[in-house]
């Protein structure tokens, strides 16, 4: 049994996770094998993010007063919150691929940026590139420019160089 000061720490440890998350979803973890959840816990930590499961009403407390009051107040049954604090792509990427896989994980809801999101829409937020994709796909396009430029100059020096 827990006692008052283990329920505090808990709903306040909850509630910092949530101000210093960038993006919050909903599933659940229940009724899959525990090293199919240790995976799925790895794959969100080196995304940037956490995944916990406890009572509904430690969600519900922590997240009262805040943005992602209407996404944690009416829980019912069995549910686990991850937070994305770097890459939200990355972490709803992760929990999509582990739903591919285990039928009893499913997205859930959502909340980004200041507004919910549902199921469907989580799932398109899964199949955005990760962040590190989006700024290598940027750099290729910054460079591509400078890249042309530097072979029509070279061209123009080989060109001089036969006629010459």
């Amino acid at each position: 049994m827990m006692n008052r000061e283990d329920k505090v720490a808990i709903v306040e440890g909850l509630k910092a996770d949530i101000d210093k998350s960038q993006a919050v979803f909903l599933t659940n973890l229940i009724g899959i094998k525990s090293n199919d959840a240790v995976k799925i816990r790895k794959g969100i930590r080196e995304a940037g993010g956490k995944i916990v499961v406890t009572r509904n009403t430690f969600f519900r407390r922590a997240s009262e007063g805040t943005q992602v009051e209407k996404l944690l107040k009416d829980l019912k049954g069995t549910n686990a919150v991850a937070f994305a604090f770097k890459d939200p792509a990355a972490i709803a990427k992760c929990l999509n691929d582990a739903g591919k896989e285990n039928e009893a994980v499913e997205l859930k809801g959502g909340w980004l940026s200041g507004s919910n999101l549902s199921p469907a829409q989580l799932k398109q937020l899964a199949t955005l590139p990760s962040r590190d994709q989006m700024l290598s796909t940027l750099l290729a396009t910054f460079n591509a420019p400078v890249s042309a430029f530097a072979r029509v100059l070279n061209a123009i020096k080989e060109k001089k160089e036969i006629s010459a």
